[in-house]
């Protein structure tokens, strides 16, 4: 496991989210992509990972239904990478997950991010859809797990 702290953050922390986001994915997104999209969300979880006090890593999940928690974001930087800090993430989540309430944890991948899909598989996801992503134009592998 990797040798990072976890902790959430409370929801008008987004900036840190906001600067882990743009630093590992393109294209950027600015503050205000993130408050709409966490509009109207009854929960939102937002997770840090930190090495040394330094931020690494993060999730944002939201409920999607009533007993669904949905992974909508996990990102690593490119020089913490494969250390574990992403199964650390998740493993968070599952964990807040299930003190929560929730019955299932959800996310998705496209086909083209390896390291996620074998990340998702190692950690007992199961694959139990595809849908169409109009804003990448590709195709979305939808994952699922049991948390409680």
């Amino acid at each position: 496991m990797a040798d990072v702290i976890v902790d959430p953050i409370a929801p008008e922390d987004v900036n840190l989210v906001v600067d882990l986001y743009n630093q590992i994915f393109r294209p950027s997104r600015d503050r205000s992509s993130f408050e709409h999209r966490y509009r109207g969300r009854p929960q939102l979880l937002q997770l840090v990972a930190r090495r040394h006090d330094r931020p690494v890593g993060f999730l944002v999940a939201y409920e999607s239904e009533p007993n669904i928690l949905f992974v909508w974001l996990l990102g690593v930087l490119p020089s913490d990478r494969r250390q574990g800090v992403a199964s650390q993430l998740l493993e968070a989540a599952e964990s807040w997950a299930s003190e929560s309430g929730y019955e299932w944890l959800r996310g998705e991948c496209s086909n083209a991010q390896r390291a996620a899909l074998s990340l998702l598989i190692a950690r007992d996801f199961d694959l139990v859809g595809l849908r169409w992503d109009s804003e990448q134009m590709e195709n979305q592998l939808l994952f699922q797990k049991a948390v409680r």
